[in-house]
């Protein structure tokens, strides 16, 4: 019998039990206007909008979209819209990839391919404030600037 080539590695399946617990977290947070667990149109994930009293006007829309699967991998997608059809975008992720590590971060403004390897926490709860701690600093430059 010829070999055959191992199957890539999978991200796996939806974790839904972490994605509705990650939901829970995030409506609790005054940051957030709406938070949807697995909606029809991103039926794999939390989609969190951001109220738009954290941004200046030029914003039209600020949101998370997160999905966590059974494996503990993870996909973090952060994204500004603004009125002049412009983004402003950076991803957190753990999935197996052919560019960078298991563990790594696209980077602002557009969340190209990552050039550097990220570590981050196991736990979902951990991961979540690593990516609020940096999206809080975001914020607090509009402010500052």
């Amino acid at each position: 019998m010829p070999d055959t080539p191992a199957e890539p590695p999978s991200t796996g399946p939806i974790d839904t039990e972490v994605v509705d617990r990650i939901a829970a977290h995030l409506a609790r947070s005054v940051r957030f206007s709406d938070v949807q667990s697995r909606p029809p149109y991103a039926a794999s994930a939390v989609i969190a909008d951001y109220d738009l009293g954290y941004f200046p006007s030029g914003v039209t829309r600020a949101y998370l979209r997160i999905r966590w699967f059974e494996t503990d991998d993870f996909s973090i997608h952060y994204s500004e819209q603004y009125q002049t059809v412009n983004s402003w975008e950076c991803r957190w992720d753990r999935h197996p990839n052919d560019h960078n590590t298991r563990e790594h971060f696209h980077p602002p403004p557009d969340a190209p391919t990552p050039e550097e390897d990220e570590g981050d926490p196991d736990e979902w709860r951990d991961v979540l404030a690593t990516v609020r701690t940096s999206l809080d600093d975001r914020l607090e430059a509009f402010w500052t600037e």
